[in-house]
C-alpha cells in the first residue's frame, strides 16, 4: 500500500481568488511546490482533492476546470513534480445537491484510496477549511493539518512527516 499527501486546491495549492476558473487567475501558493517535492522524496503520492461548486452553480464549466487543471499540472511538472490528471479529484456539485463526493463527505478520498491502493492511516491531508479535515477524517486519513488559506505552509507543523 502507498501513502499519499492529499491537498485541497483553492487556498492550499493555489491562491483562492474566489472561483478560480481561468489560468489567468491561477497562482501557486508560495512554497507549495517545495512541500510537494519534499513529500514525494519521502514517498508520498501527491493527490489534489477539490470542491468545485462553481461548475454546479454555472459560473464556469468542466472544460474551464480542465484547462486550469492542466495548467496547474504543467506548473508542477516544471518543478519536477510527477503528477498527472488521474491524481486530481473534483466535485462539480453545488452544496445543495448533497452529493457523496463533496467535502465534508469522504467520497473523493475513498475513490483515490481505492484507485491508488493508499493506506489512509499513514497518509496526510492539508486543507484550509474544516470541511477538508472532516472529509479526510471520515475517510480514515491518519494525519491532517488545517492551514490558513493562501499562506505558505509551516513545515514544522507536519509532525512525523
Amino acid at each position: 500500500m502507498r501513502r499519499a499527501l492529499f491537498l485541497d486546491r483553492d487556498g492550499v495549492v493555489n491562491i483562492d481568488h474566489g472561483y478560480v476558473e481561468s489560468i489567468e487567475r491561477f497562482e501557486l501558493v508560495p512554497g507549495i511546490t517545495d512541500l510537494i517535492m519534499k513529500a514525494a522524496e519521502k514517498g508520498y503520492m501527491p493527490i489534489v482533492i477539490t470542491n468545485q461548486s462553481g461548475i454546479g452553480r454555472g459560473y464556469y464549466n468542466e472544460e474551464d476546470f480542465e484547462k486550469v487543471t492542466e495548467y496547474m499540472l504543467s506548473l508542477m511538472q516544471g518543478y519536477g513534480i510527477e503528477i498527472d490528471r488521474s491524481h486530481v479529484f473534483h466535485c462539480p456539485h453545488a452544496p445543495e445537491e448533497k452529493c457523496i463526493c463533496r467535502k465534508p463527505e469522504p467520497g473523493m478520498f475513498l475513490r483515490a484510496i481505492s484507485r491508488f491502493d493508499i493506506d489512509p492511516a499513514v497518509s496526510w491531508m492539508i486543507g484550509d477549511k474544516k470541511s477538508d479535515i472532516e472529509a479526510a477524517r471520515r475517510a480514515g486519513i491518519g494525519h491532517t493539518l488545517l492551514v490558513e488559506s493562501n499562506s505558505k505552509i509551516d513545515m514544522e507543523k507536519l509532525d512525523g512527516f
